[in-house]
C-alpha cells in the first residue's frame, strides 16, 4: 500500500528578503560612516579649491581660534600635544594625522603642530572647506 505524504517539503526559498535586508545593512553602514569622520570641535574652517579626501589619519588635531589644542575631540595643553600625538601615533605602520584649525586661527598655532609632525616624520593632512 502506498502512502502520500500530505506536507512535502519545498526546498525552494527566495532570495528577495535576503537582498533587502544586505540593502538595509549596506545603507546603515554607508550613512553610519560618513558620519563617524565628523569631529565634535567646532572650527570654522578655511576655504580650499578642493575637498577634503577622505584620509583615514589615526588622528585629528584641532585648533581653535583662541589657539587651544584639541587631539580626537579631547581638550589638550600645548605643552602636551606633542607627547599626546606621539603616543596616539605609537606602533603605526604609517603614522598621520590631521589639522583642523579655525580659519582665524593664529599661523603659529597651526606651524606648532605642524612642526611637531616634522620632528617625528609624520605625514600631515589640512583640513579645508570647499569654495563656493
Amino acid at each position: 500500500m502506498k502512502l502520500k505524504r500530505r506536507n512535502k517539503a519545498n526546498p525552494e526559498f527566495s532570495l528577495a528578503a535576503m537582498v533587502d535586508v544586505i540593502l538595509l545593512l549596506l545603507i546603515f553602514f554607508m550613512v553610519t560612516s560618513a558620519a563617524a569622520n565628523q569631529s565634535a570641535i567646532d572650527v570654522e574652517l578655511p576655504k580650499g579649491e578642493l575637498e577634503n579626501p577622505s584620509i583615514p589619519n589615526q588622528v585629528t588635531v584641532s585648533i581653535k581660534e583662541d589657539g587651544s589644542y584639541f587631539v580626537d575631540d579631547v581638550a589638550v595643553k600645548k605643552e602636551a600635544l606633542e607627547s599626546v600625538i606621539v603616543e596616539k601615533l605609537k606602533n603605526t605602520q604609517k603614522p598621520s594625522f590631521t589639522i583642523r584649525a579655525d580659519k582665524n586661527s593664529f599661523h603659529k598655532d597651526v606651524v606648532f603642530a605642524m612642526e611637531i609632525a616634522e620632528k617625528h616624520k609624520y605625514s600631515i593632512a589640512i583640513a579645508t572647506t570647499k569654495e563656493d
